[in-house]
C-alpha cells in the first residue's frame, strides 16, 4: 500500500472517527484492522475505502433519524400542550368568577391543580411576566399604558394572559400591555 492510499485510508477513518459513537468507535475499528490485515490489489483497497464510507453513511444516517425523532416528540408535545392551554386558561377564569357553592369551586382548583401539575411534569413553565422587562421574543404587546414609578418605560405593566414555554421552546407569547 502506499503512503497516499495510507493518508487516504487514516484520513477517512479519522472522518469516520469523529461522527461515529463510542460504543461504535471500536467495532470501526476492528474492521479496519481486519481490512489492514489483507493484503491485496487495487480492488481491494476501493472496497475498504467504500466498506469505510458506507459505515460512516450508516452513523450518518442513524445520527440523523435520531435527532428527527426527537424533533417530532417535541412537535408533537408542543402542540398538544398548545390546544390544552385554552382549557386551562377558562378553568383559570371560572376560579376566578364568583360563586356561592364552596364545593363545587374547591373542585375546580383540584382539577386546575392536577392540570397545572400535568403541565409542570411535561416542562411546561408559565410565563407571567408582570413588572418585567419587555422582551418581543416572548411577549406580544397588545397595549401601551403610560410610564410610572412602579412600571417605568419598556415595562411590562399588565398581563392579559399568560404565555407558556415548554422547557427553552416557547409555546405561547404572554399578551401584555407596555409602560411607554
Amino acid at each position: 500500500m502506499t503512503d497516499m492510499e495510507n493518508q487516504e485510508k487514516d484520513e477517512i477513518l479519522d472522518e469516520t472517527a469523529e461522527e461515529t459513537e463510542p460504543e461504535h468507535q471500536e467495532e470501526l475499528e476492528n474492521a479496519a484492522s481486519e481490512l489492514d490485515e489483507i493484503e491485496g490489489s487495487d480492488e481491494l483497497e476501493a472496497e475498504k475505502d467504500r466498506y469505510l464510507r458506507l459505515l460512516a453513511d450508516y452513523e450518518n444516517f442513524r445520527r440523523r433519524t435520531e435527532k428527527e425523532k426527537l424533533t417530532l416528540f417535541g412537535d408533537a408535545t408542543a402542540k398538544c400542550i398548545e390546544q390544552l392551554l385554552p382549557i386551562i386558561d377558562n378553568f383559570e377564569r371560572a376560579i376566578d368568577a364568583p360563586c356561592s357553592d364552596e364545593e363545587y369551586h374547591k373542585g375546580m382548583n383540584m382539577i386546575l391543580e392536577q392540570l397545572r401539575a400535568f403541565l409542570e411534569k411535561q416542562g411546561v413553565t408559565a410565563v407571567v411576566p408582570l413588572g418585567e422587562a419587555f422582551d418581543p421574543n416572548i411577549h406580544q404587546a397588545i397595549k401601551r399604558e403610560e410610564a410610572t414609578e412602579e412600571f417605568p418605560e419598556n415595562t411590562v405593566c399588565e398581563v392579559f394572559q399568560k404565555g407558556y414555554m415548554l422547557k427553552e421552546r416557547l409555546i405561547r407569547p404572554a399578551m401584555v400591555a407596555v409602560a411607554n
